[in-house]
């Protein structure tokens, strides 16, 4: 892939890509997940679609690369892993809460990369806000365009651009329910469908879901963020781990879950 990935465009000053070409590789990249999820025999769930995995050939189309963490599932079948993979930032809540991967979660991480494509910016950055949630505010106060990467100075496309964005957090939204299939996707992106009425506000997600071992959890680094993994550890007694259900808030898409462990009519932290 002569021009690299992705990532290195839009964040270590490689080339800045204009408008009608970051247009370009996210078509390419939605065709590429339509593929995987809809159209080959079974169902591919990515796992990691992140910037840095978007290769790009001498005409910078768009692969999708680094299947390490794929899974193949029946069609008809939904999420099916439960040990948490795949890069801070770019995974689905219900990712972080359950640890199951599905075609949503996939689209969750479209919509991270969408965002960054048309913002410059990375999911998160120390001292700034959330991608999704700064992105989101904007939304609501009628500032998409603000939100726009600065070194994008000609050749805009504001219609294209409001699309993009739009499509973004419309994958990312926090209910996986609510996320549209990577066709309805393609269909926005091709000006085939109208685009999605989104909540003015990003909506706060809330899961009941069988209790974690949080110690089982580790981090180690990465060159685009941290990537989470969980032992299969069958018993714990650290005052983390209980057999009683777990109220899991995640304050916002990427964030770090606040955890609450229900006991019968008192809550301990």
């Amino acid at each position: 892939m002569p021009n690299g990935s992705l990532d290195m465009h839009l964040f270590k000053g490689k080339n800045t890509l204009e408008w009608t070409i970051r247009y370009k590789i996210a078509t390419g990249l939605a065709s590429a997940l339509l593929y995987l999820h809809e159209e080959w025999e079974q169902c591919v769930i990515h796992r990691d679609i992140k910037s840095s995995n978007v290769m790009l050939d001498s005409s910078y189309n768009a692969k999708l690369g680094d299947f390490g963490l794929a899974r193949l599932v029946d069609h008809d079948l939904g999420s099916q892993t439960t040990v948490l993979a795949g890069t801070m930032g770019y995974l689905a809540p219900e990712c972080v809460t359950t640890g199951k991967a599905s075609k949503e979660s996939d689209v969750y991480s479209f919509g991270v990369v969408s965002l960054e494509i048309a913002c410059g910016r990375r999911p998160v950055e120390f001292g700034k806000p959330n991608l999704v949630e700064w992105v989101w505010e904007l939304y609501g106060t009628e500032k998409l365009l603000d939100a726009v990467d600065e070194r994008l100075t000609t050749d805009l496309n504001e219609q294209q651009i409001i699309c993009l964005m739009t499509i973004g957090l419309w994958c990312c939204h926090p209910d996986n329910a609510q996320r549209p299939s990577i066709r309805q996707v393609i269909n926005v992106l091709n000006f085939e469908s109208p685009l999605p009425s989104l909540p003015n506000k990003l909506p706060t997600p809330m899961y009941f879901a069988p209790p974690l071992q949080f110690c089982t959890f580790s981090y180690t680094s990465s060159s685009n963020g941290l990537t989470g993994s969980q032992g299969d550890h069958t018993q714990c007694s650290c005052s983390s781990c209980t057999n009683n259900s777990s109220k899991i808030t995640m304050s916002s898409p990427g964030s770090s879950p606040s955890v609450s462990l229900l006991h019968s009519n008192k809550v301990s932290n």
